[in-house]
């Protein structure tokens, strides 16, 4: 699984006009689900999302976690974040989860990051076509994959 973090000022989603998530102060994450991804995968990345010191301290330097700052997530699937674009120029997705490993491996990360942060991830709609606002705070943004552990 690869995941994209932006620390947020404030995002939303929304699908055909109306709004699936909306939050203030906290997390904006991006998910892909790629074909050998388990449920450990899944539990790796919520426990590194939610523990990431990415928001400043009183002294200005990132030291808290979302967490810490009673901040909120949303999490928006996105199966561009598996292309691979080793050969030509159009993006290949043959690493994205088939439906039903993608969508149960991301409703178990919302789950797992709700259950850590105290209440309910916010979300988009898993499939649709969805436009996405986000005010960047920082910008901070750091790109998390669960097969490199780094």
């Amino acid at each position: 699984m690869r995941i994209v973090i932006q620390r947020a000022a404030e995002a939303s989603v929304s699908v055909d006009g109306e709004m699936k998530g909306c939050i203030g102060r906290g997390l904006m994450v991006l998910v892909g689900v790629e074909n050998d991804d388990t449920i450990d995968d899944a539990k790796w990345l919520a426990q590194k999302t939610v523990a990431l010191r990415i928001f400043d301290d009183e002294n200005g330097v990132m030291n808290k976690s979302v967490i810490d700052v009673n901040g909120n997530v949303l999490a928006v699937s996105q199966f561009t974040l598996t292309a691979s674009t080793r050969k030509g120029n159009r993006p290949s997705y043959i690493r994205a989860a088939r439906h039903e490993l993608a969508t149960s491996l991301y409703d178990e990360y919302c789950r797992m990051v709700g259950e850590q942060i105290g209440h309910p991830v916010e979300r988009g709609v898993f499939g649709a076509h969805m436009m996405v606002s986000l005010v960047n705070d920082g910008p901070a943004t750091i790109i998390i994959d669960s097969r490199l552990k780094e």
